[in-house]
């Protein structure tokens, strides 16, 4: 059997298009029912903004299961694994679940206990935890109760964790689709490296989480156009999740010859095996520094705990100076370091080239963080060759020299008489000239866009650690 690239690359290409084509009448339907919850005070977006999202991206992972069960190289998978059914059982439910969410704002502990069903939904068709890989000891075989409870935590985990982070316009979608990139090369080099067919149900399901997220990207870019909403941040985390449990729980450690030779090399020949359960930790990691960091804000300035404000990562980074873009592409940067990087150690773990690298990467990524902070400006003369941003305003004259109003010196300001002309845009005209009539600044456009005038990032600004 020939190396299946192009029936991957298939599978992703029809993922994503089926996700991309669905998500423009999806959009109107969330919009024709109503799905568009008004705007909280910690929102980013200024202008309500349907969801529901995951309806399309829930149509392209059964378009990807479809295909994928057509062709040659992957059917073997549906033939020989019953966890792409048990995933599309899952995921129905999640899905469903998220949906109901979404127009009428289910309580979060239904959400918590639908997320638990899906994860059982999942263990009772065999898509479980059934041994983990402990260095130095081998490979512990779990109970039936051990591996149920194992493979609900990681998935109640990951769905949370990625329905957290899921604050800005594409910052989901695209962390997500980078840590099943780096996801997908690992289950791929185990299956072909390796020749281990488990490791097949899990490649599959991160080349259709790919298509999934670069689908709906488009859609979700800022200024989105629409919110993949609870019912497609728990799809994405759920599908992340059942990858990570296909490769742990169904790989046999043993046929990857992991334990030849001294305690040392074989703890290092086990990396690879812990690799699964550290990307979904990819998605948690900034996340979790973030719940950690309010916590601490919170309780430090007298507050509740579970007292909400405008603290968070993304709200911070808007605070300094980034742009919305800015914001999620450092976020981006950070979620391909660890991901990547974590890809990378397994390959070459005994090479200290590759922490250098990683370390490098970091200290450019503080730099980027502290842009704003030292943010170069250009001569007057080159004001015309740089981006705003950049250009270097000129000074404004001093108050005293300013003209006195004629109040300033007891006189009585004069005033527009009935024949006054009206300018085309409707201005006063007196005799000394036009009066301009104000004009609307931060006039909001289609989908949070701004038409015309200058436009704060909030529309009321207040302390990062102000409650709202």
């Amino acid at each position: 059997m020939g190396q299946p690239v192009r029936d991957y690359l298939l599978t992703l290409c029809v993922t994503a298009a089926v996700t991309y084509l669905l998500t423009g009448p999806v959009r109107k339907f969330a919009i024709a029912v109503g799905a568009m919850p008004a705007i909280r005070a910690r929102d980013v977006h200024r202008e309500p903004t349907p969801r529901l999202g995951g309806i399309a991206m829930f149509g392209g992972l059964c378009a990807g299961l479809i295909v994928a069960d057509h062709l040659h190289n992957l059917k073997s998978v549906f033939e020989l694994s019953n966890e792409p059914r048990a995933l599309l059982s899952g995921a129905a439910l999640i899905w469903l679940i998220g949906v109901l969410d979404d127009k009428f704002e289910l309580d979060a502990l239904i959400k918590l206990g639908a997320q638990m069903i899906a994860a059982a939904v999942m263990v009772i068709q065999g898509l479980t935890i059934l041994w983990l890989p402990i260095p130095g000891v081998g490979t512990v075989a779990l109970t039936q109760w051990q591996g149920t409870l194992l493979t609900v935590a990681l998935v109640v985990i990951t769905i949370n964790a990625v329905n957290f982070v899921d604050g800005l316009d594409g910052l989901a979608a695209g962390m997500v689709c980078i840590a099943s990139a780096a996801f997908f090369l690992y289950a791929y080099r185990l299956w072909y490296g390796y020749m281990i067919e488990a490791a097949a149900p899990a490649t599959l399901f991160t080349a259709i989480l790919m298509g999934m997220c670069l689908g709906f990207l488009p859609h979700n870019m800022h200024p989105a156009r629409i919110f993949m909403g609870d019912s497609g941040s728990m799809l994405i985390g759920l599908v992340l999740a059942a990858a990570a449990i296909s490769v742990t729980g169904q790989v046999d450690p043993d046929t990857m010859r992991l334990f030849e030779g001294s305690e040392r090399g074989a703890t290092h020949a086990m990396l690879p095996v812990f690799i699964p359960l550290l990307l979904p930790l990819t998605i948690i990691a900034i996340p979790a520094a973030d719940l950690v960091l309010a916590i601490v804000r919170r309780t430090w300035n007298g507050q509740s705990p579970f007292a909400a404000d405008r603290g968070h990562l993304h709200h911070r980074l808007l605070e300094i100076g980034h742009s919305h873009s800015r914001a999620v592409l450092i976020m981006y940067f950070w979620s391909a370091l660890i991901a990547f990087g974590a890809v990378a150690y397994s390959v070459h773990s005994a090479s200290m080239w590759i922490v250098f690298v990683i370390l490098a990467a970091s200290a450019v990524g503080l730099v980027l963080l502290l842009m704003p902070r030292f943010t170069p400006r250009a001569p007057h003369w080159a004001n015309r060759f740089v981006p705003p941003r950049y250009r270097r305003r000129a000074a404004e004259p001093p108050a005293s020299s300013a003209p006195a109003s004629p109040a300033s010196y007891g006189e009585k300001p004069a005033t527009v008489d009935s024949g006054a002309q009206q300018g085309p845009e409707g201005a006063q005209m007196g005799e000394e000239g036009p009066e301009r009539a104000p004009v609307a600044v931060g006039v909001s456009g289609v989908n949070g866009a701004t038409a015309i005038g200058a436009r704060s990032r909030f529309s009321e600004r207040r302390s990062i650690d102000s409650p709202r």
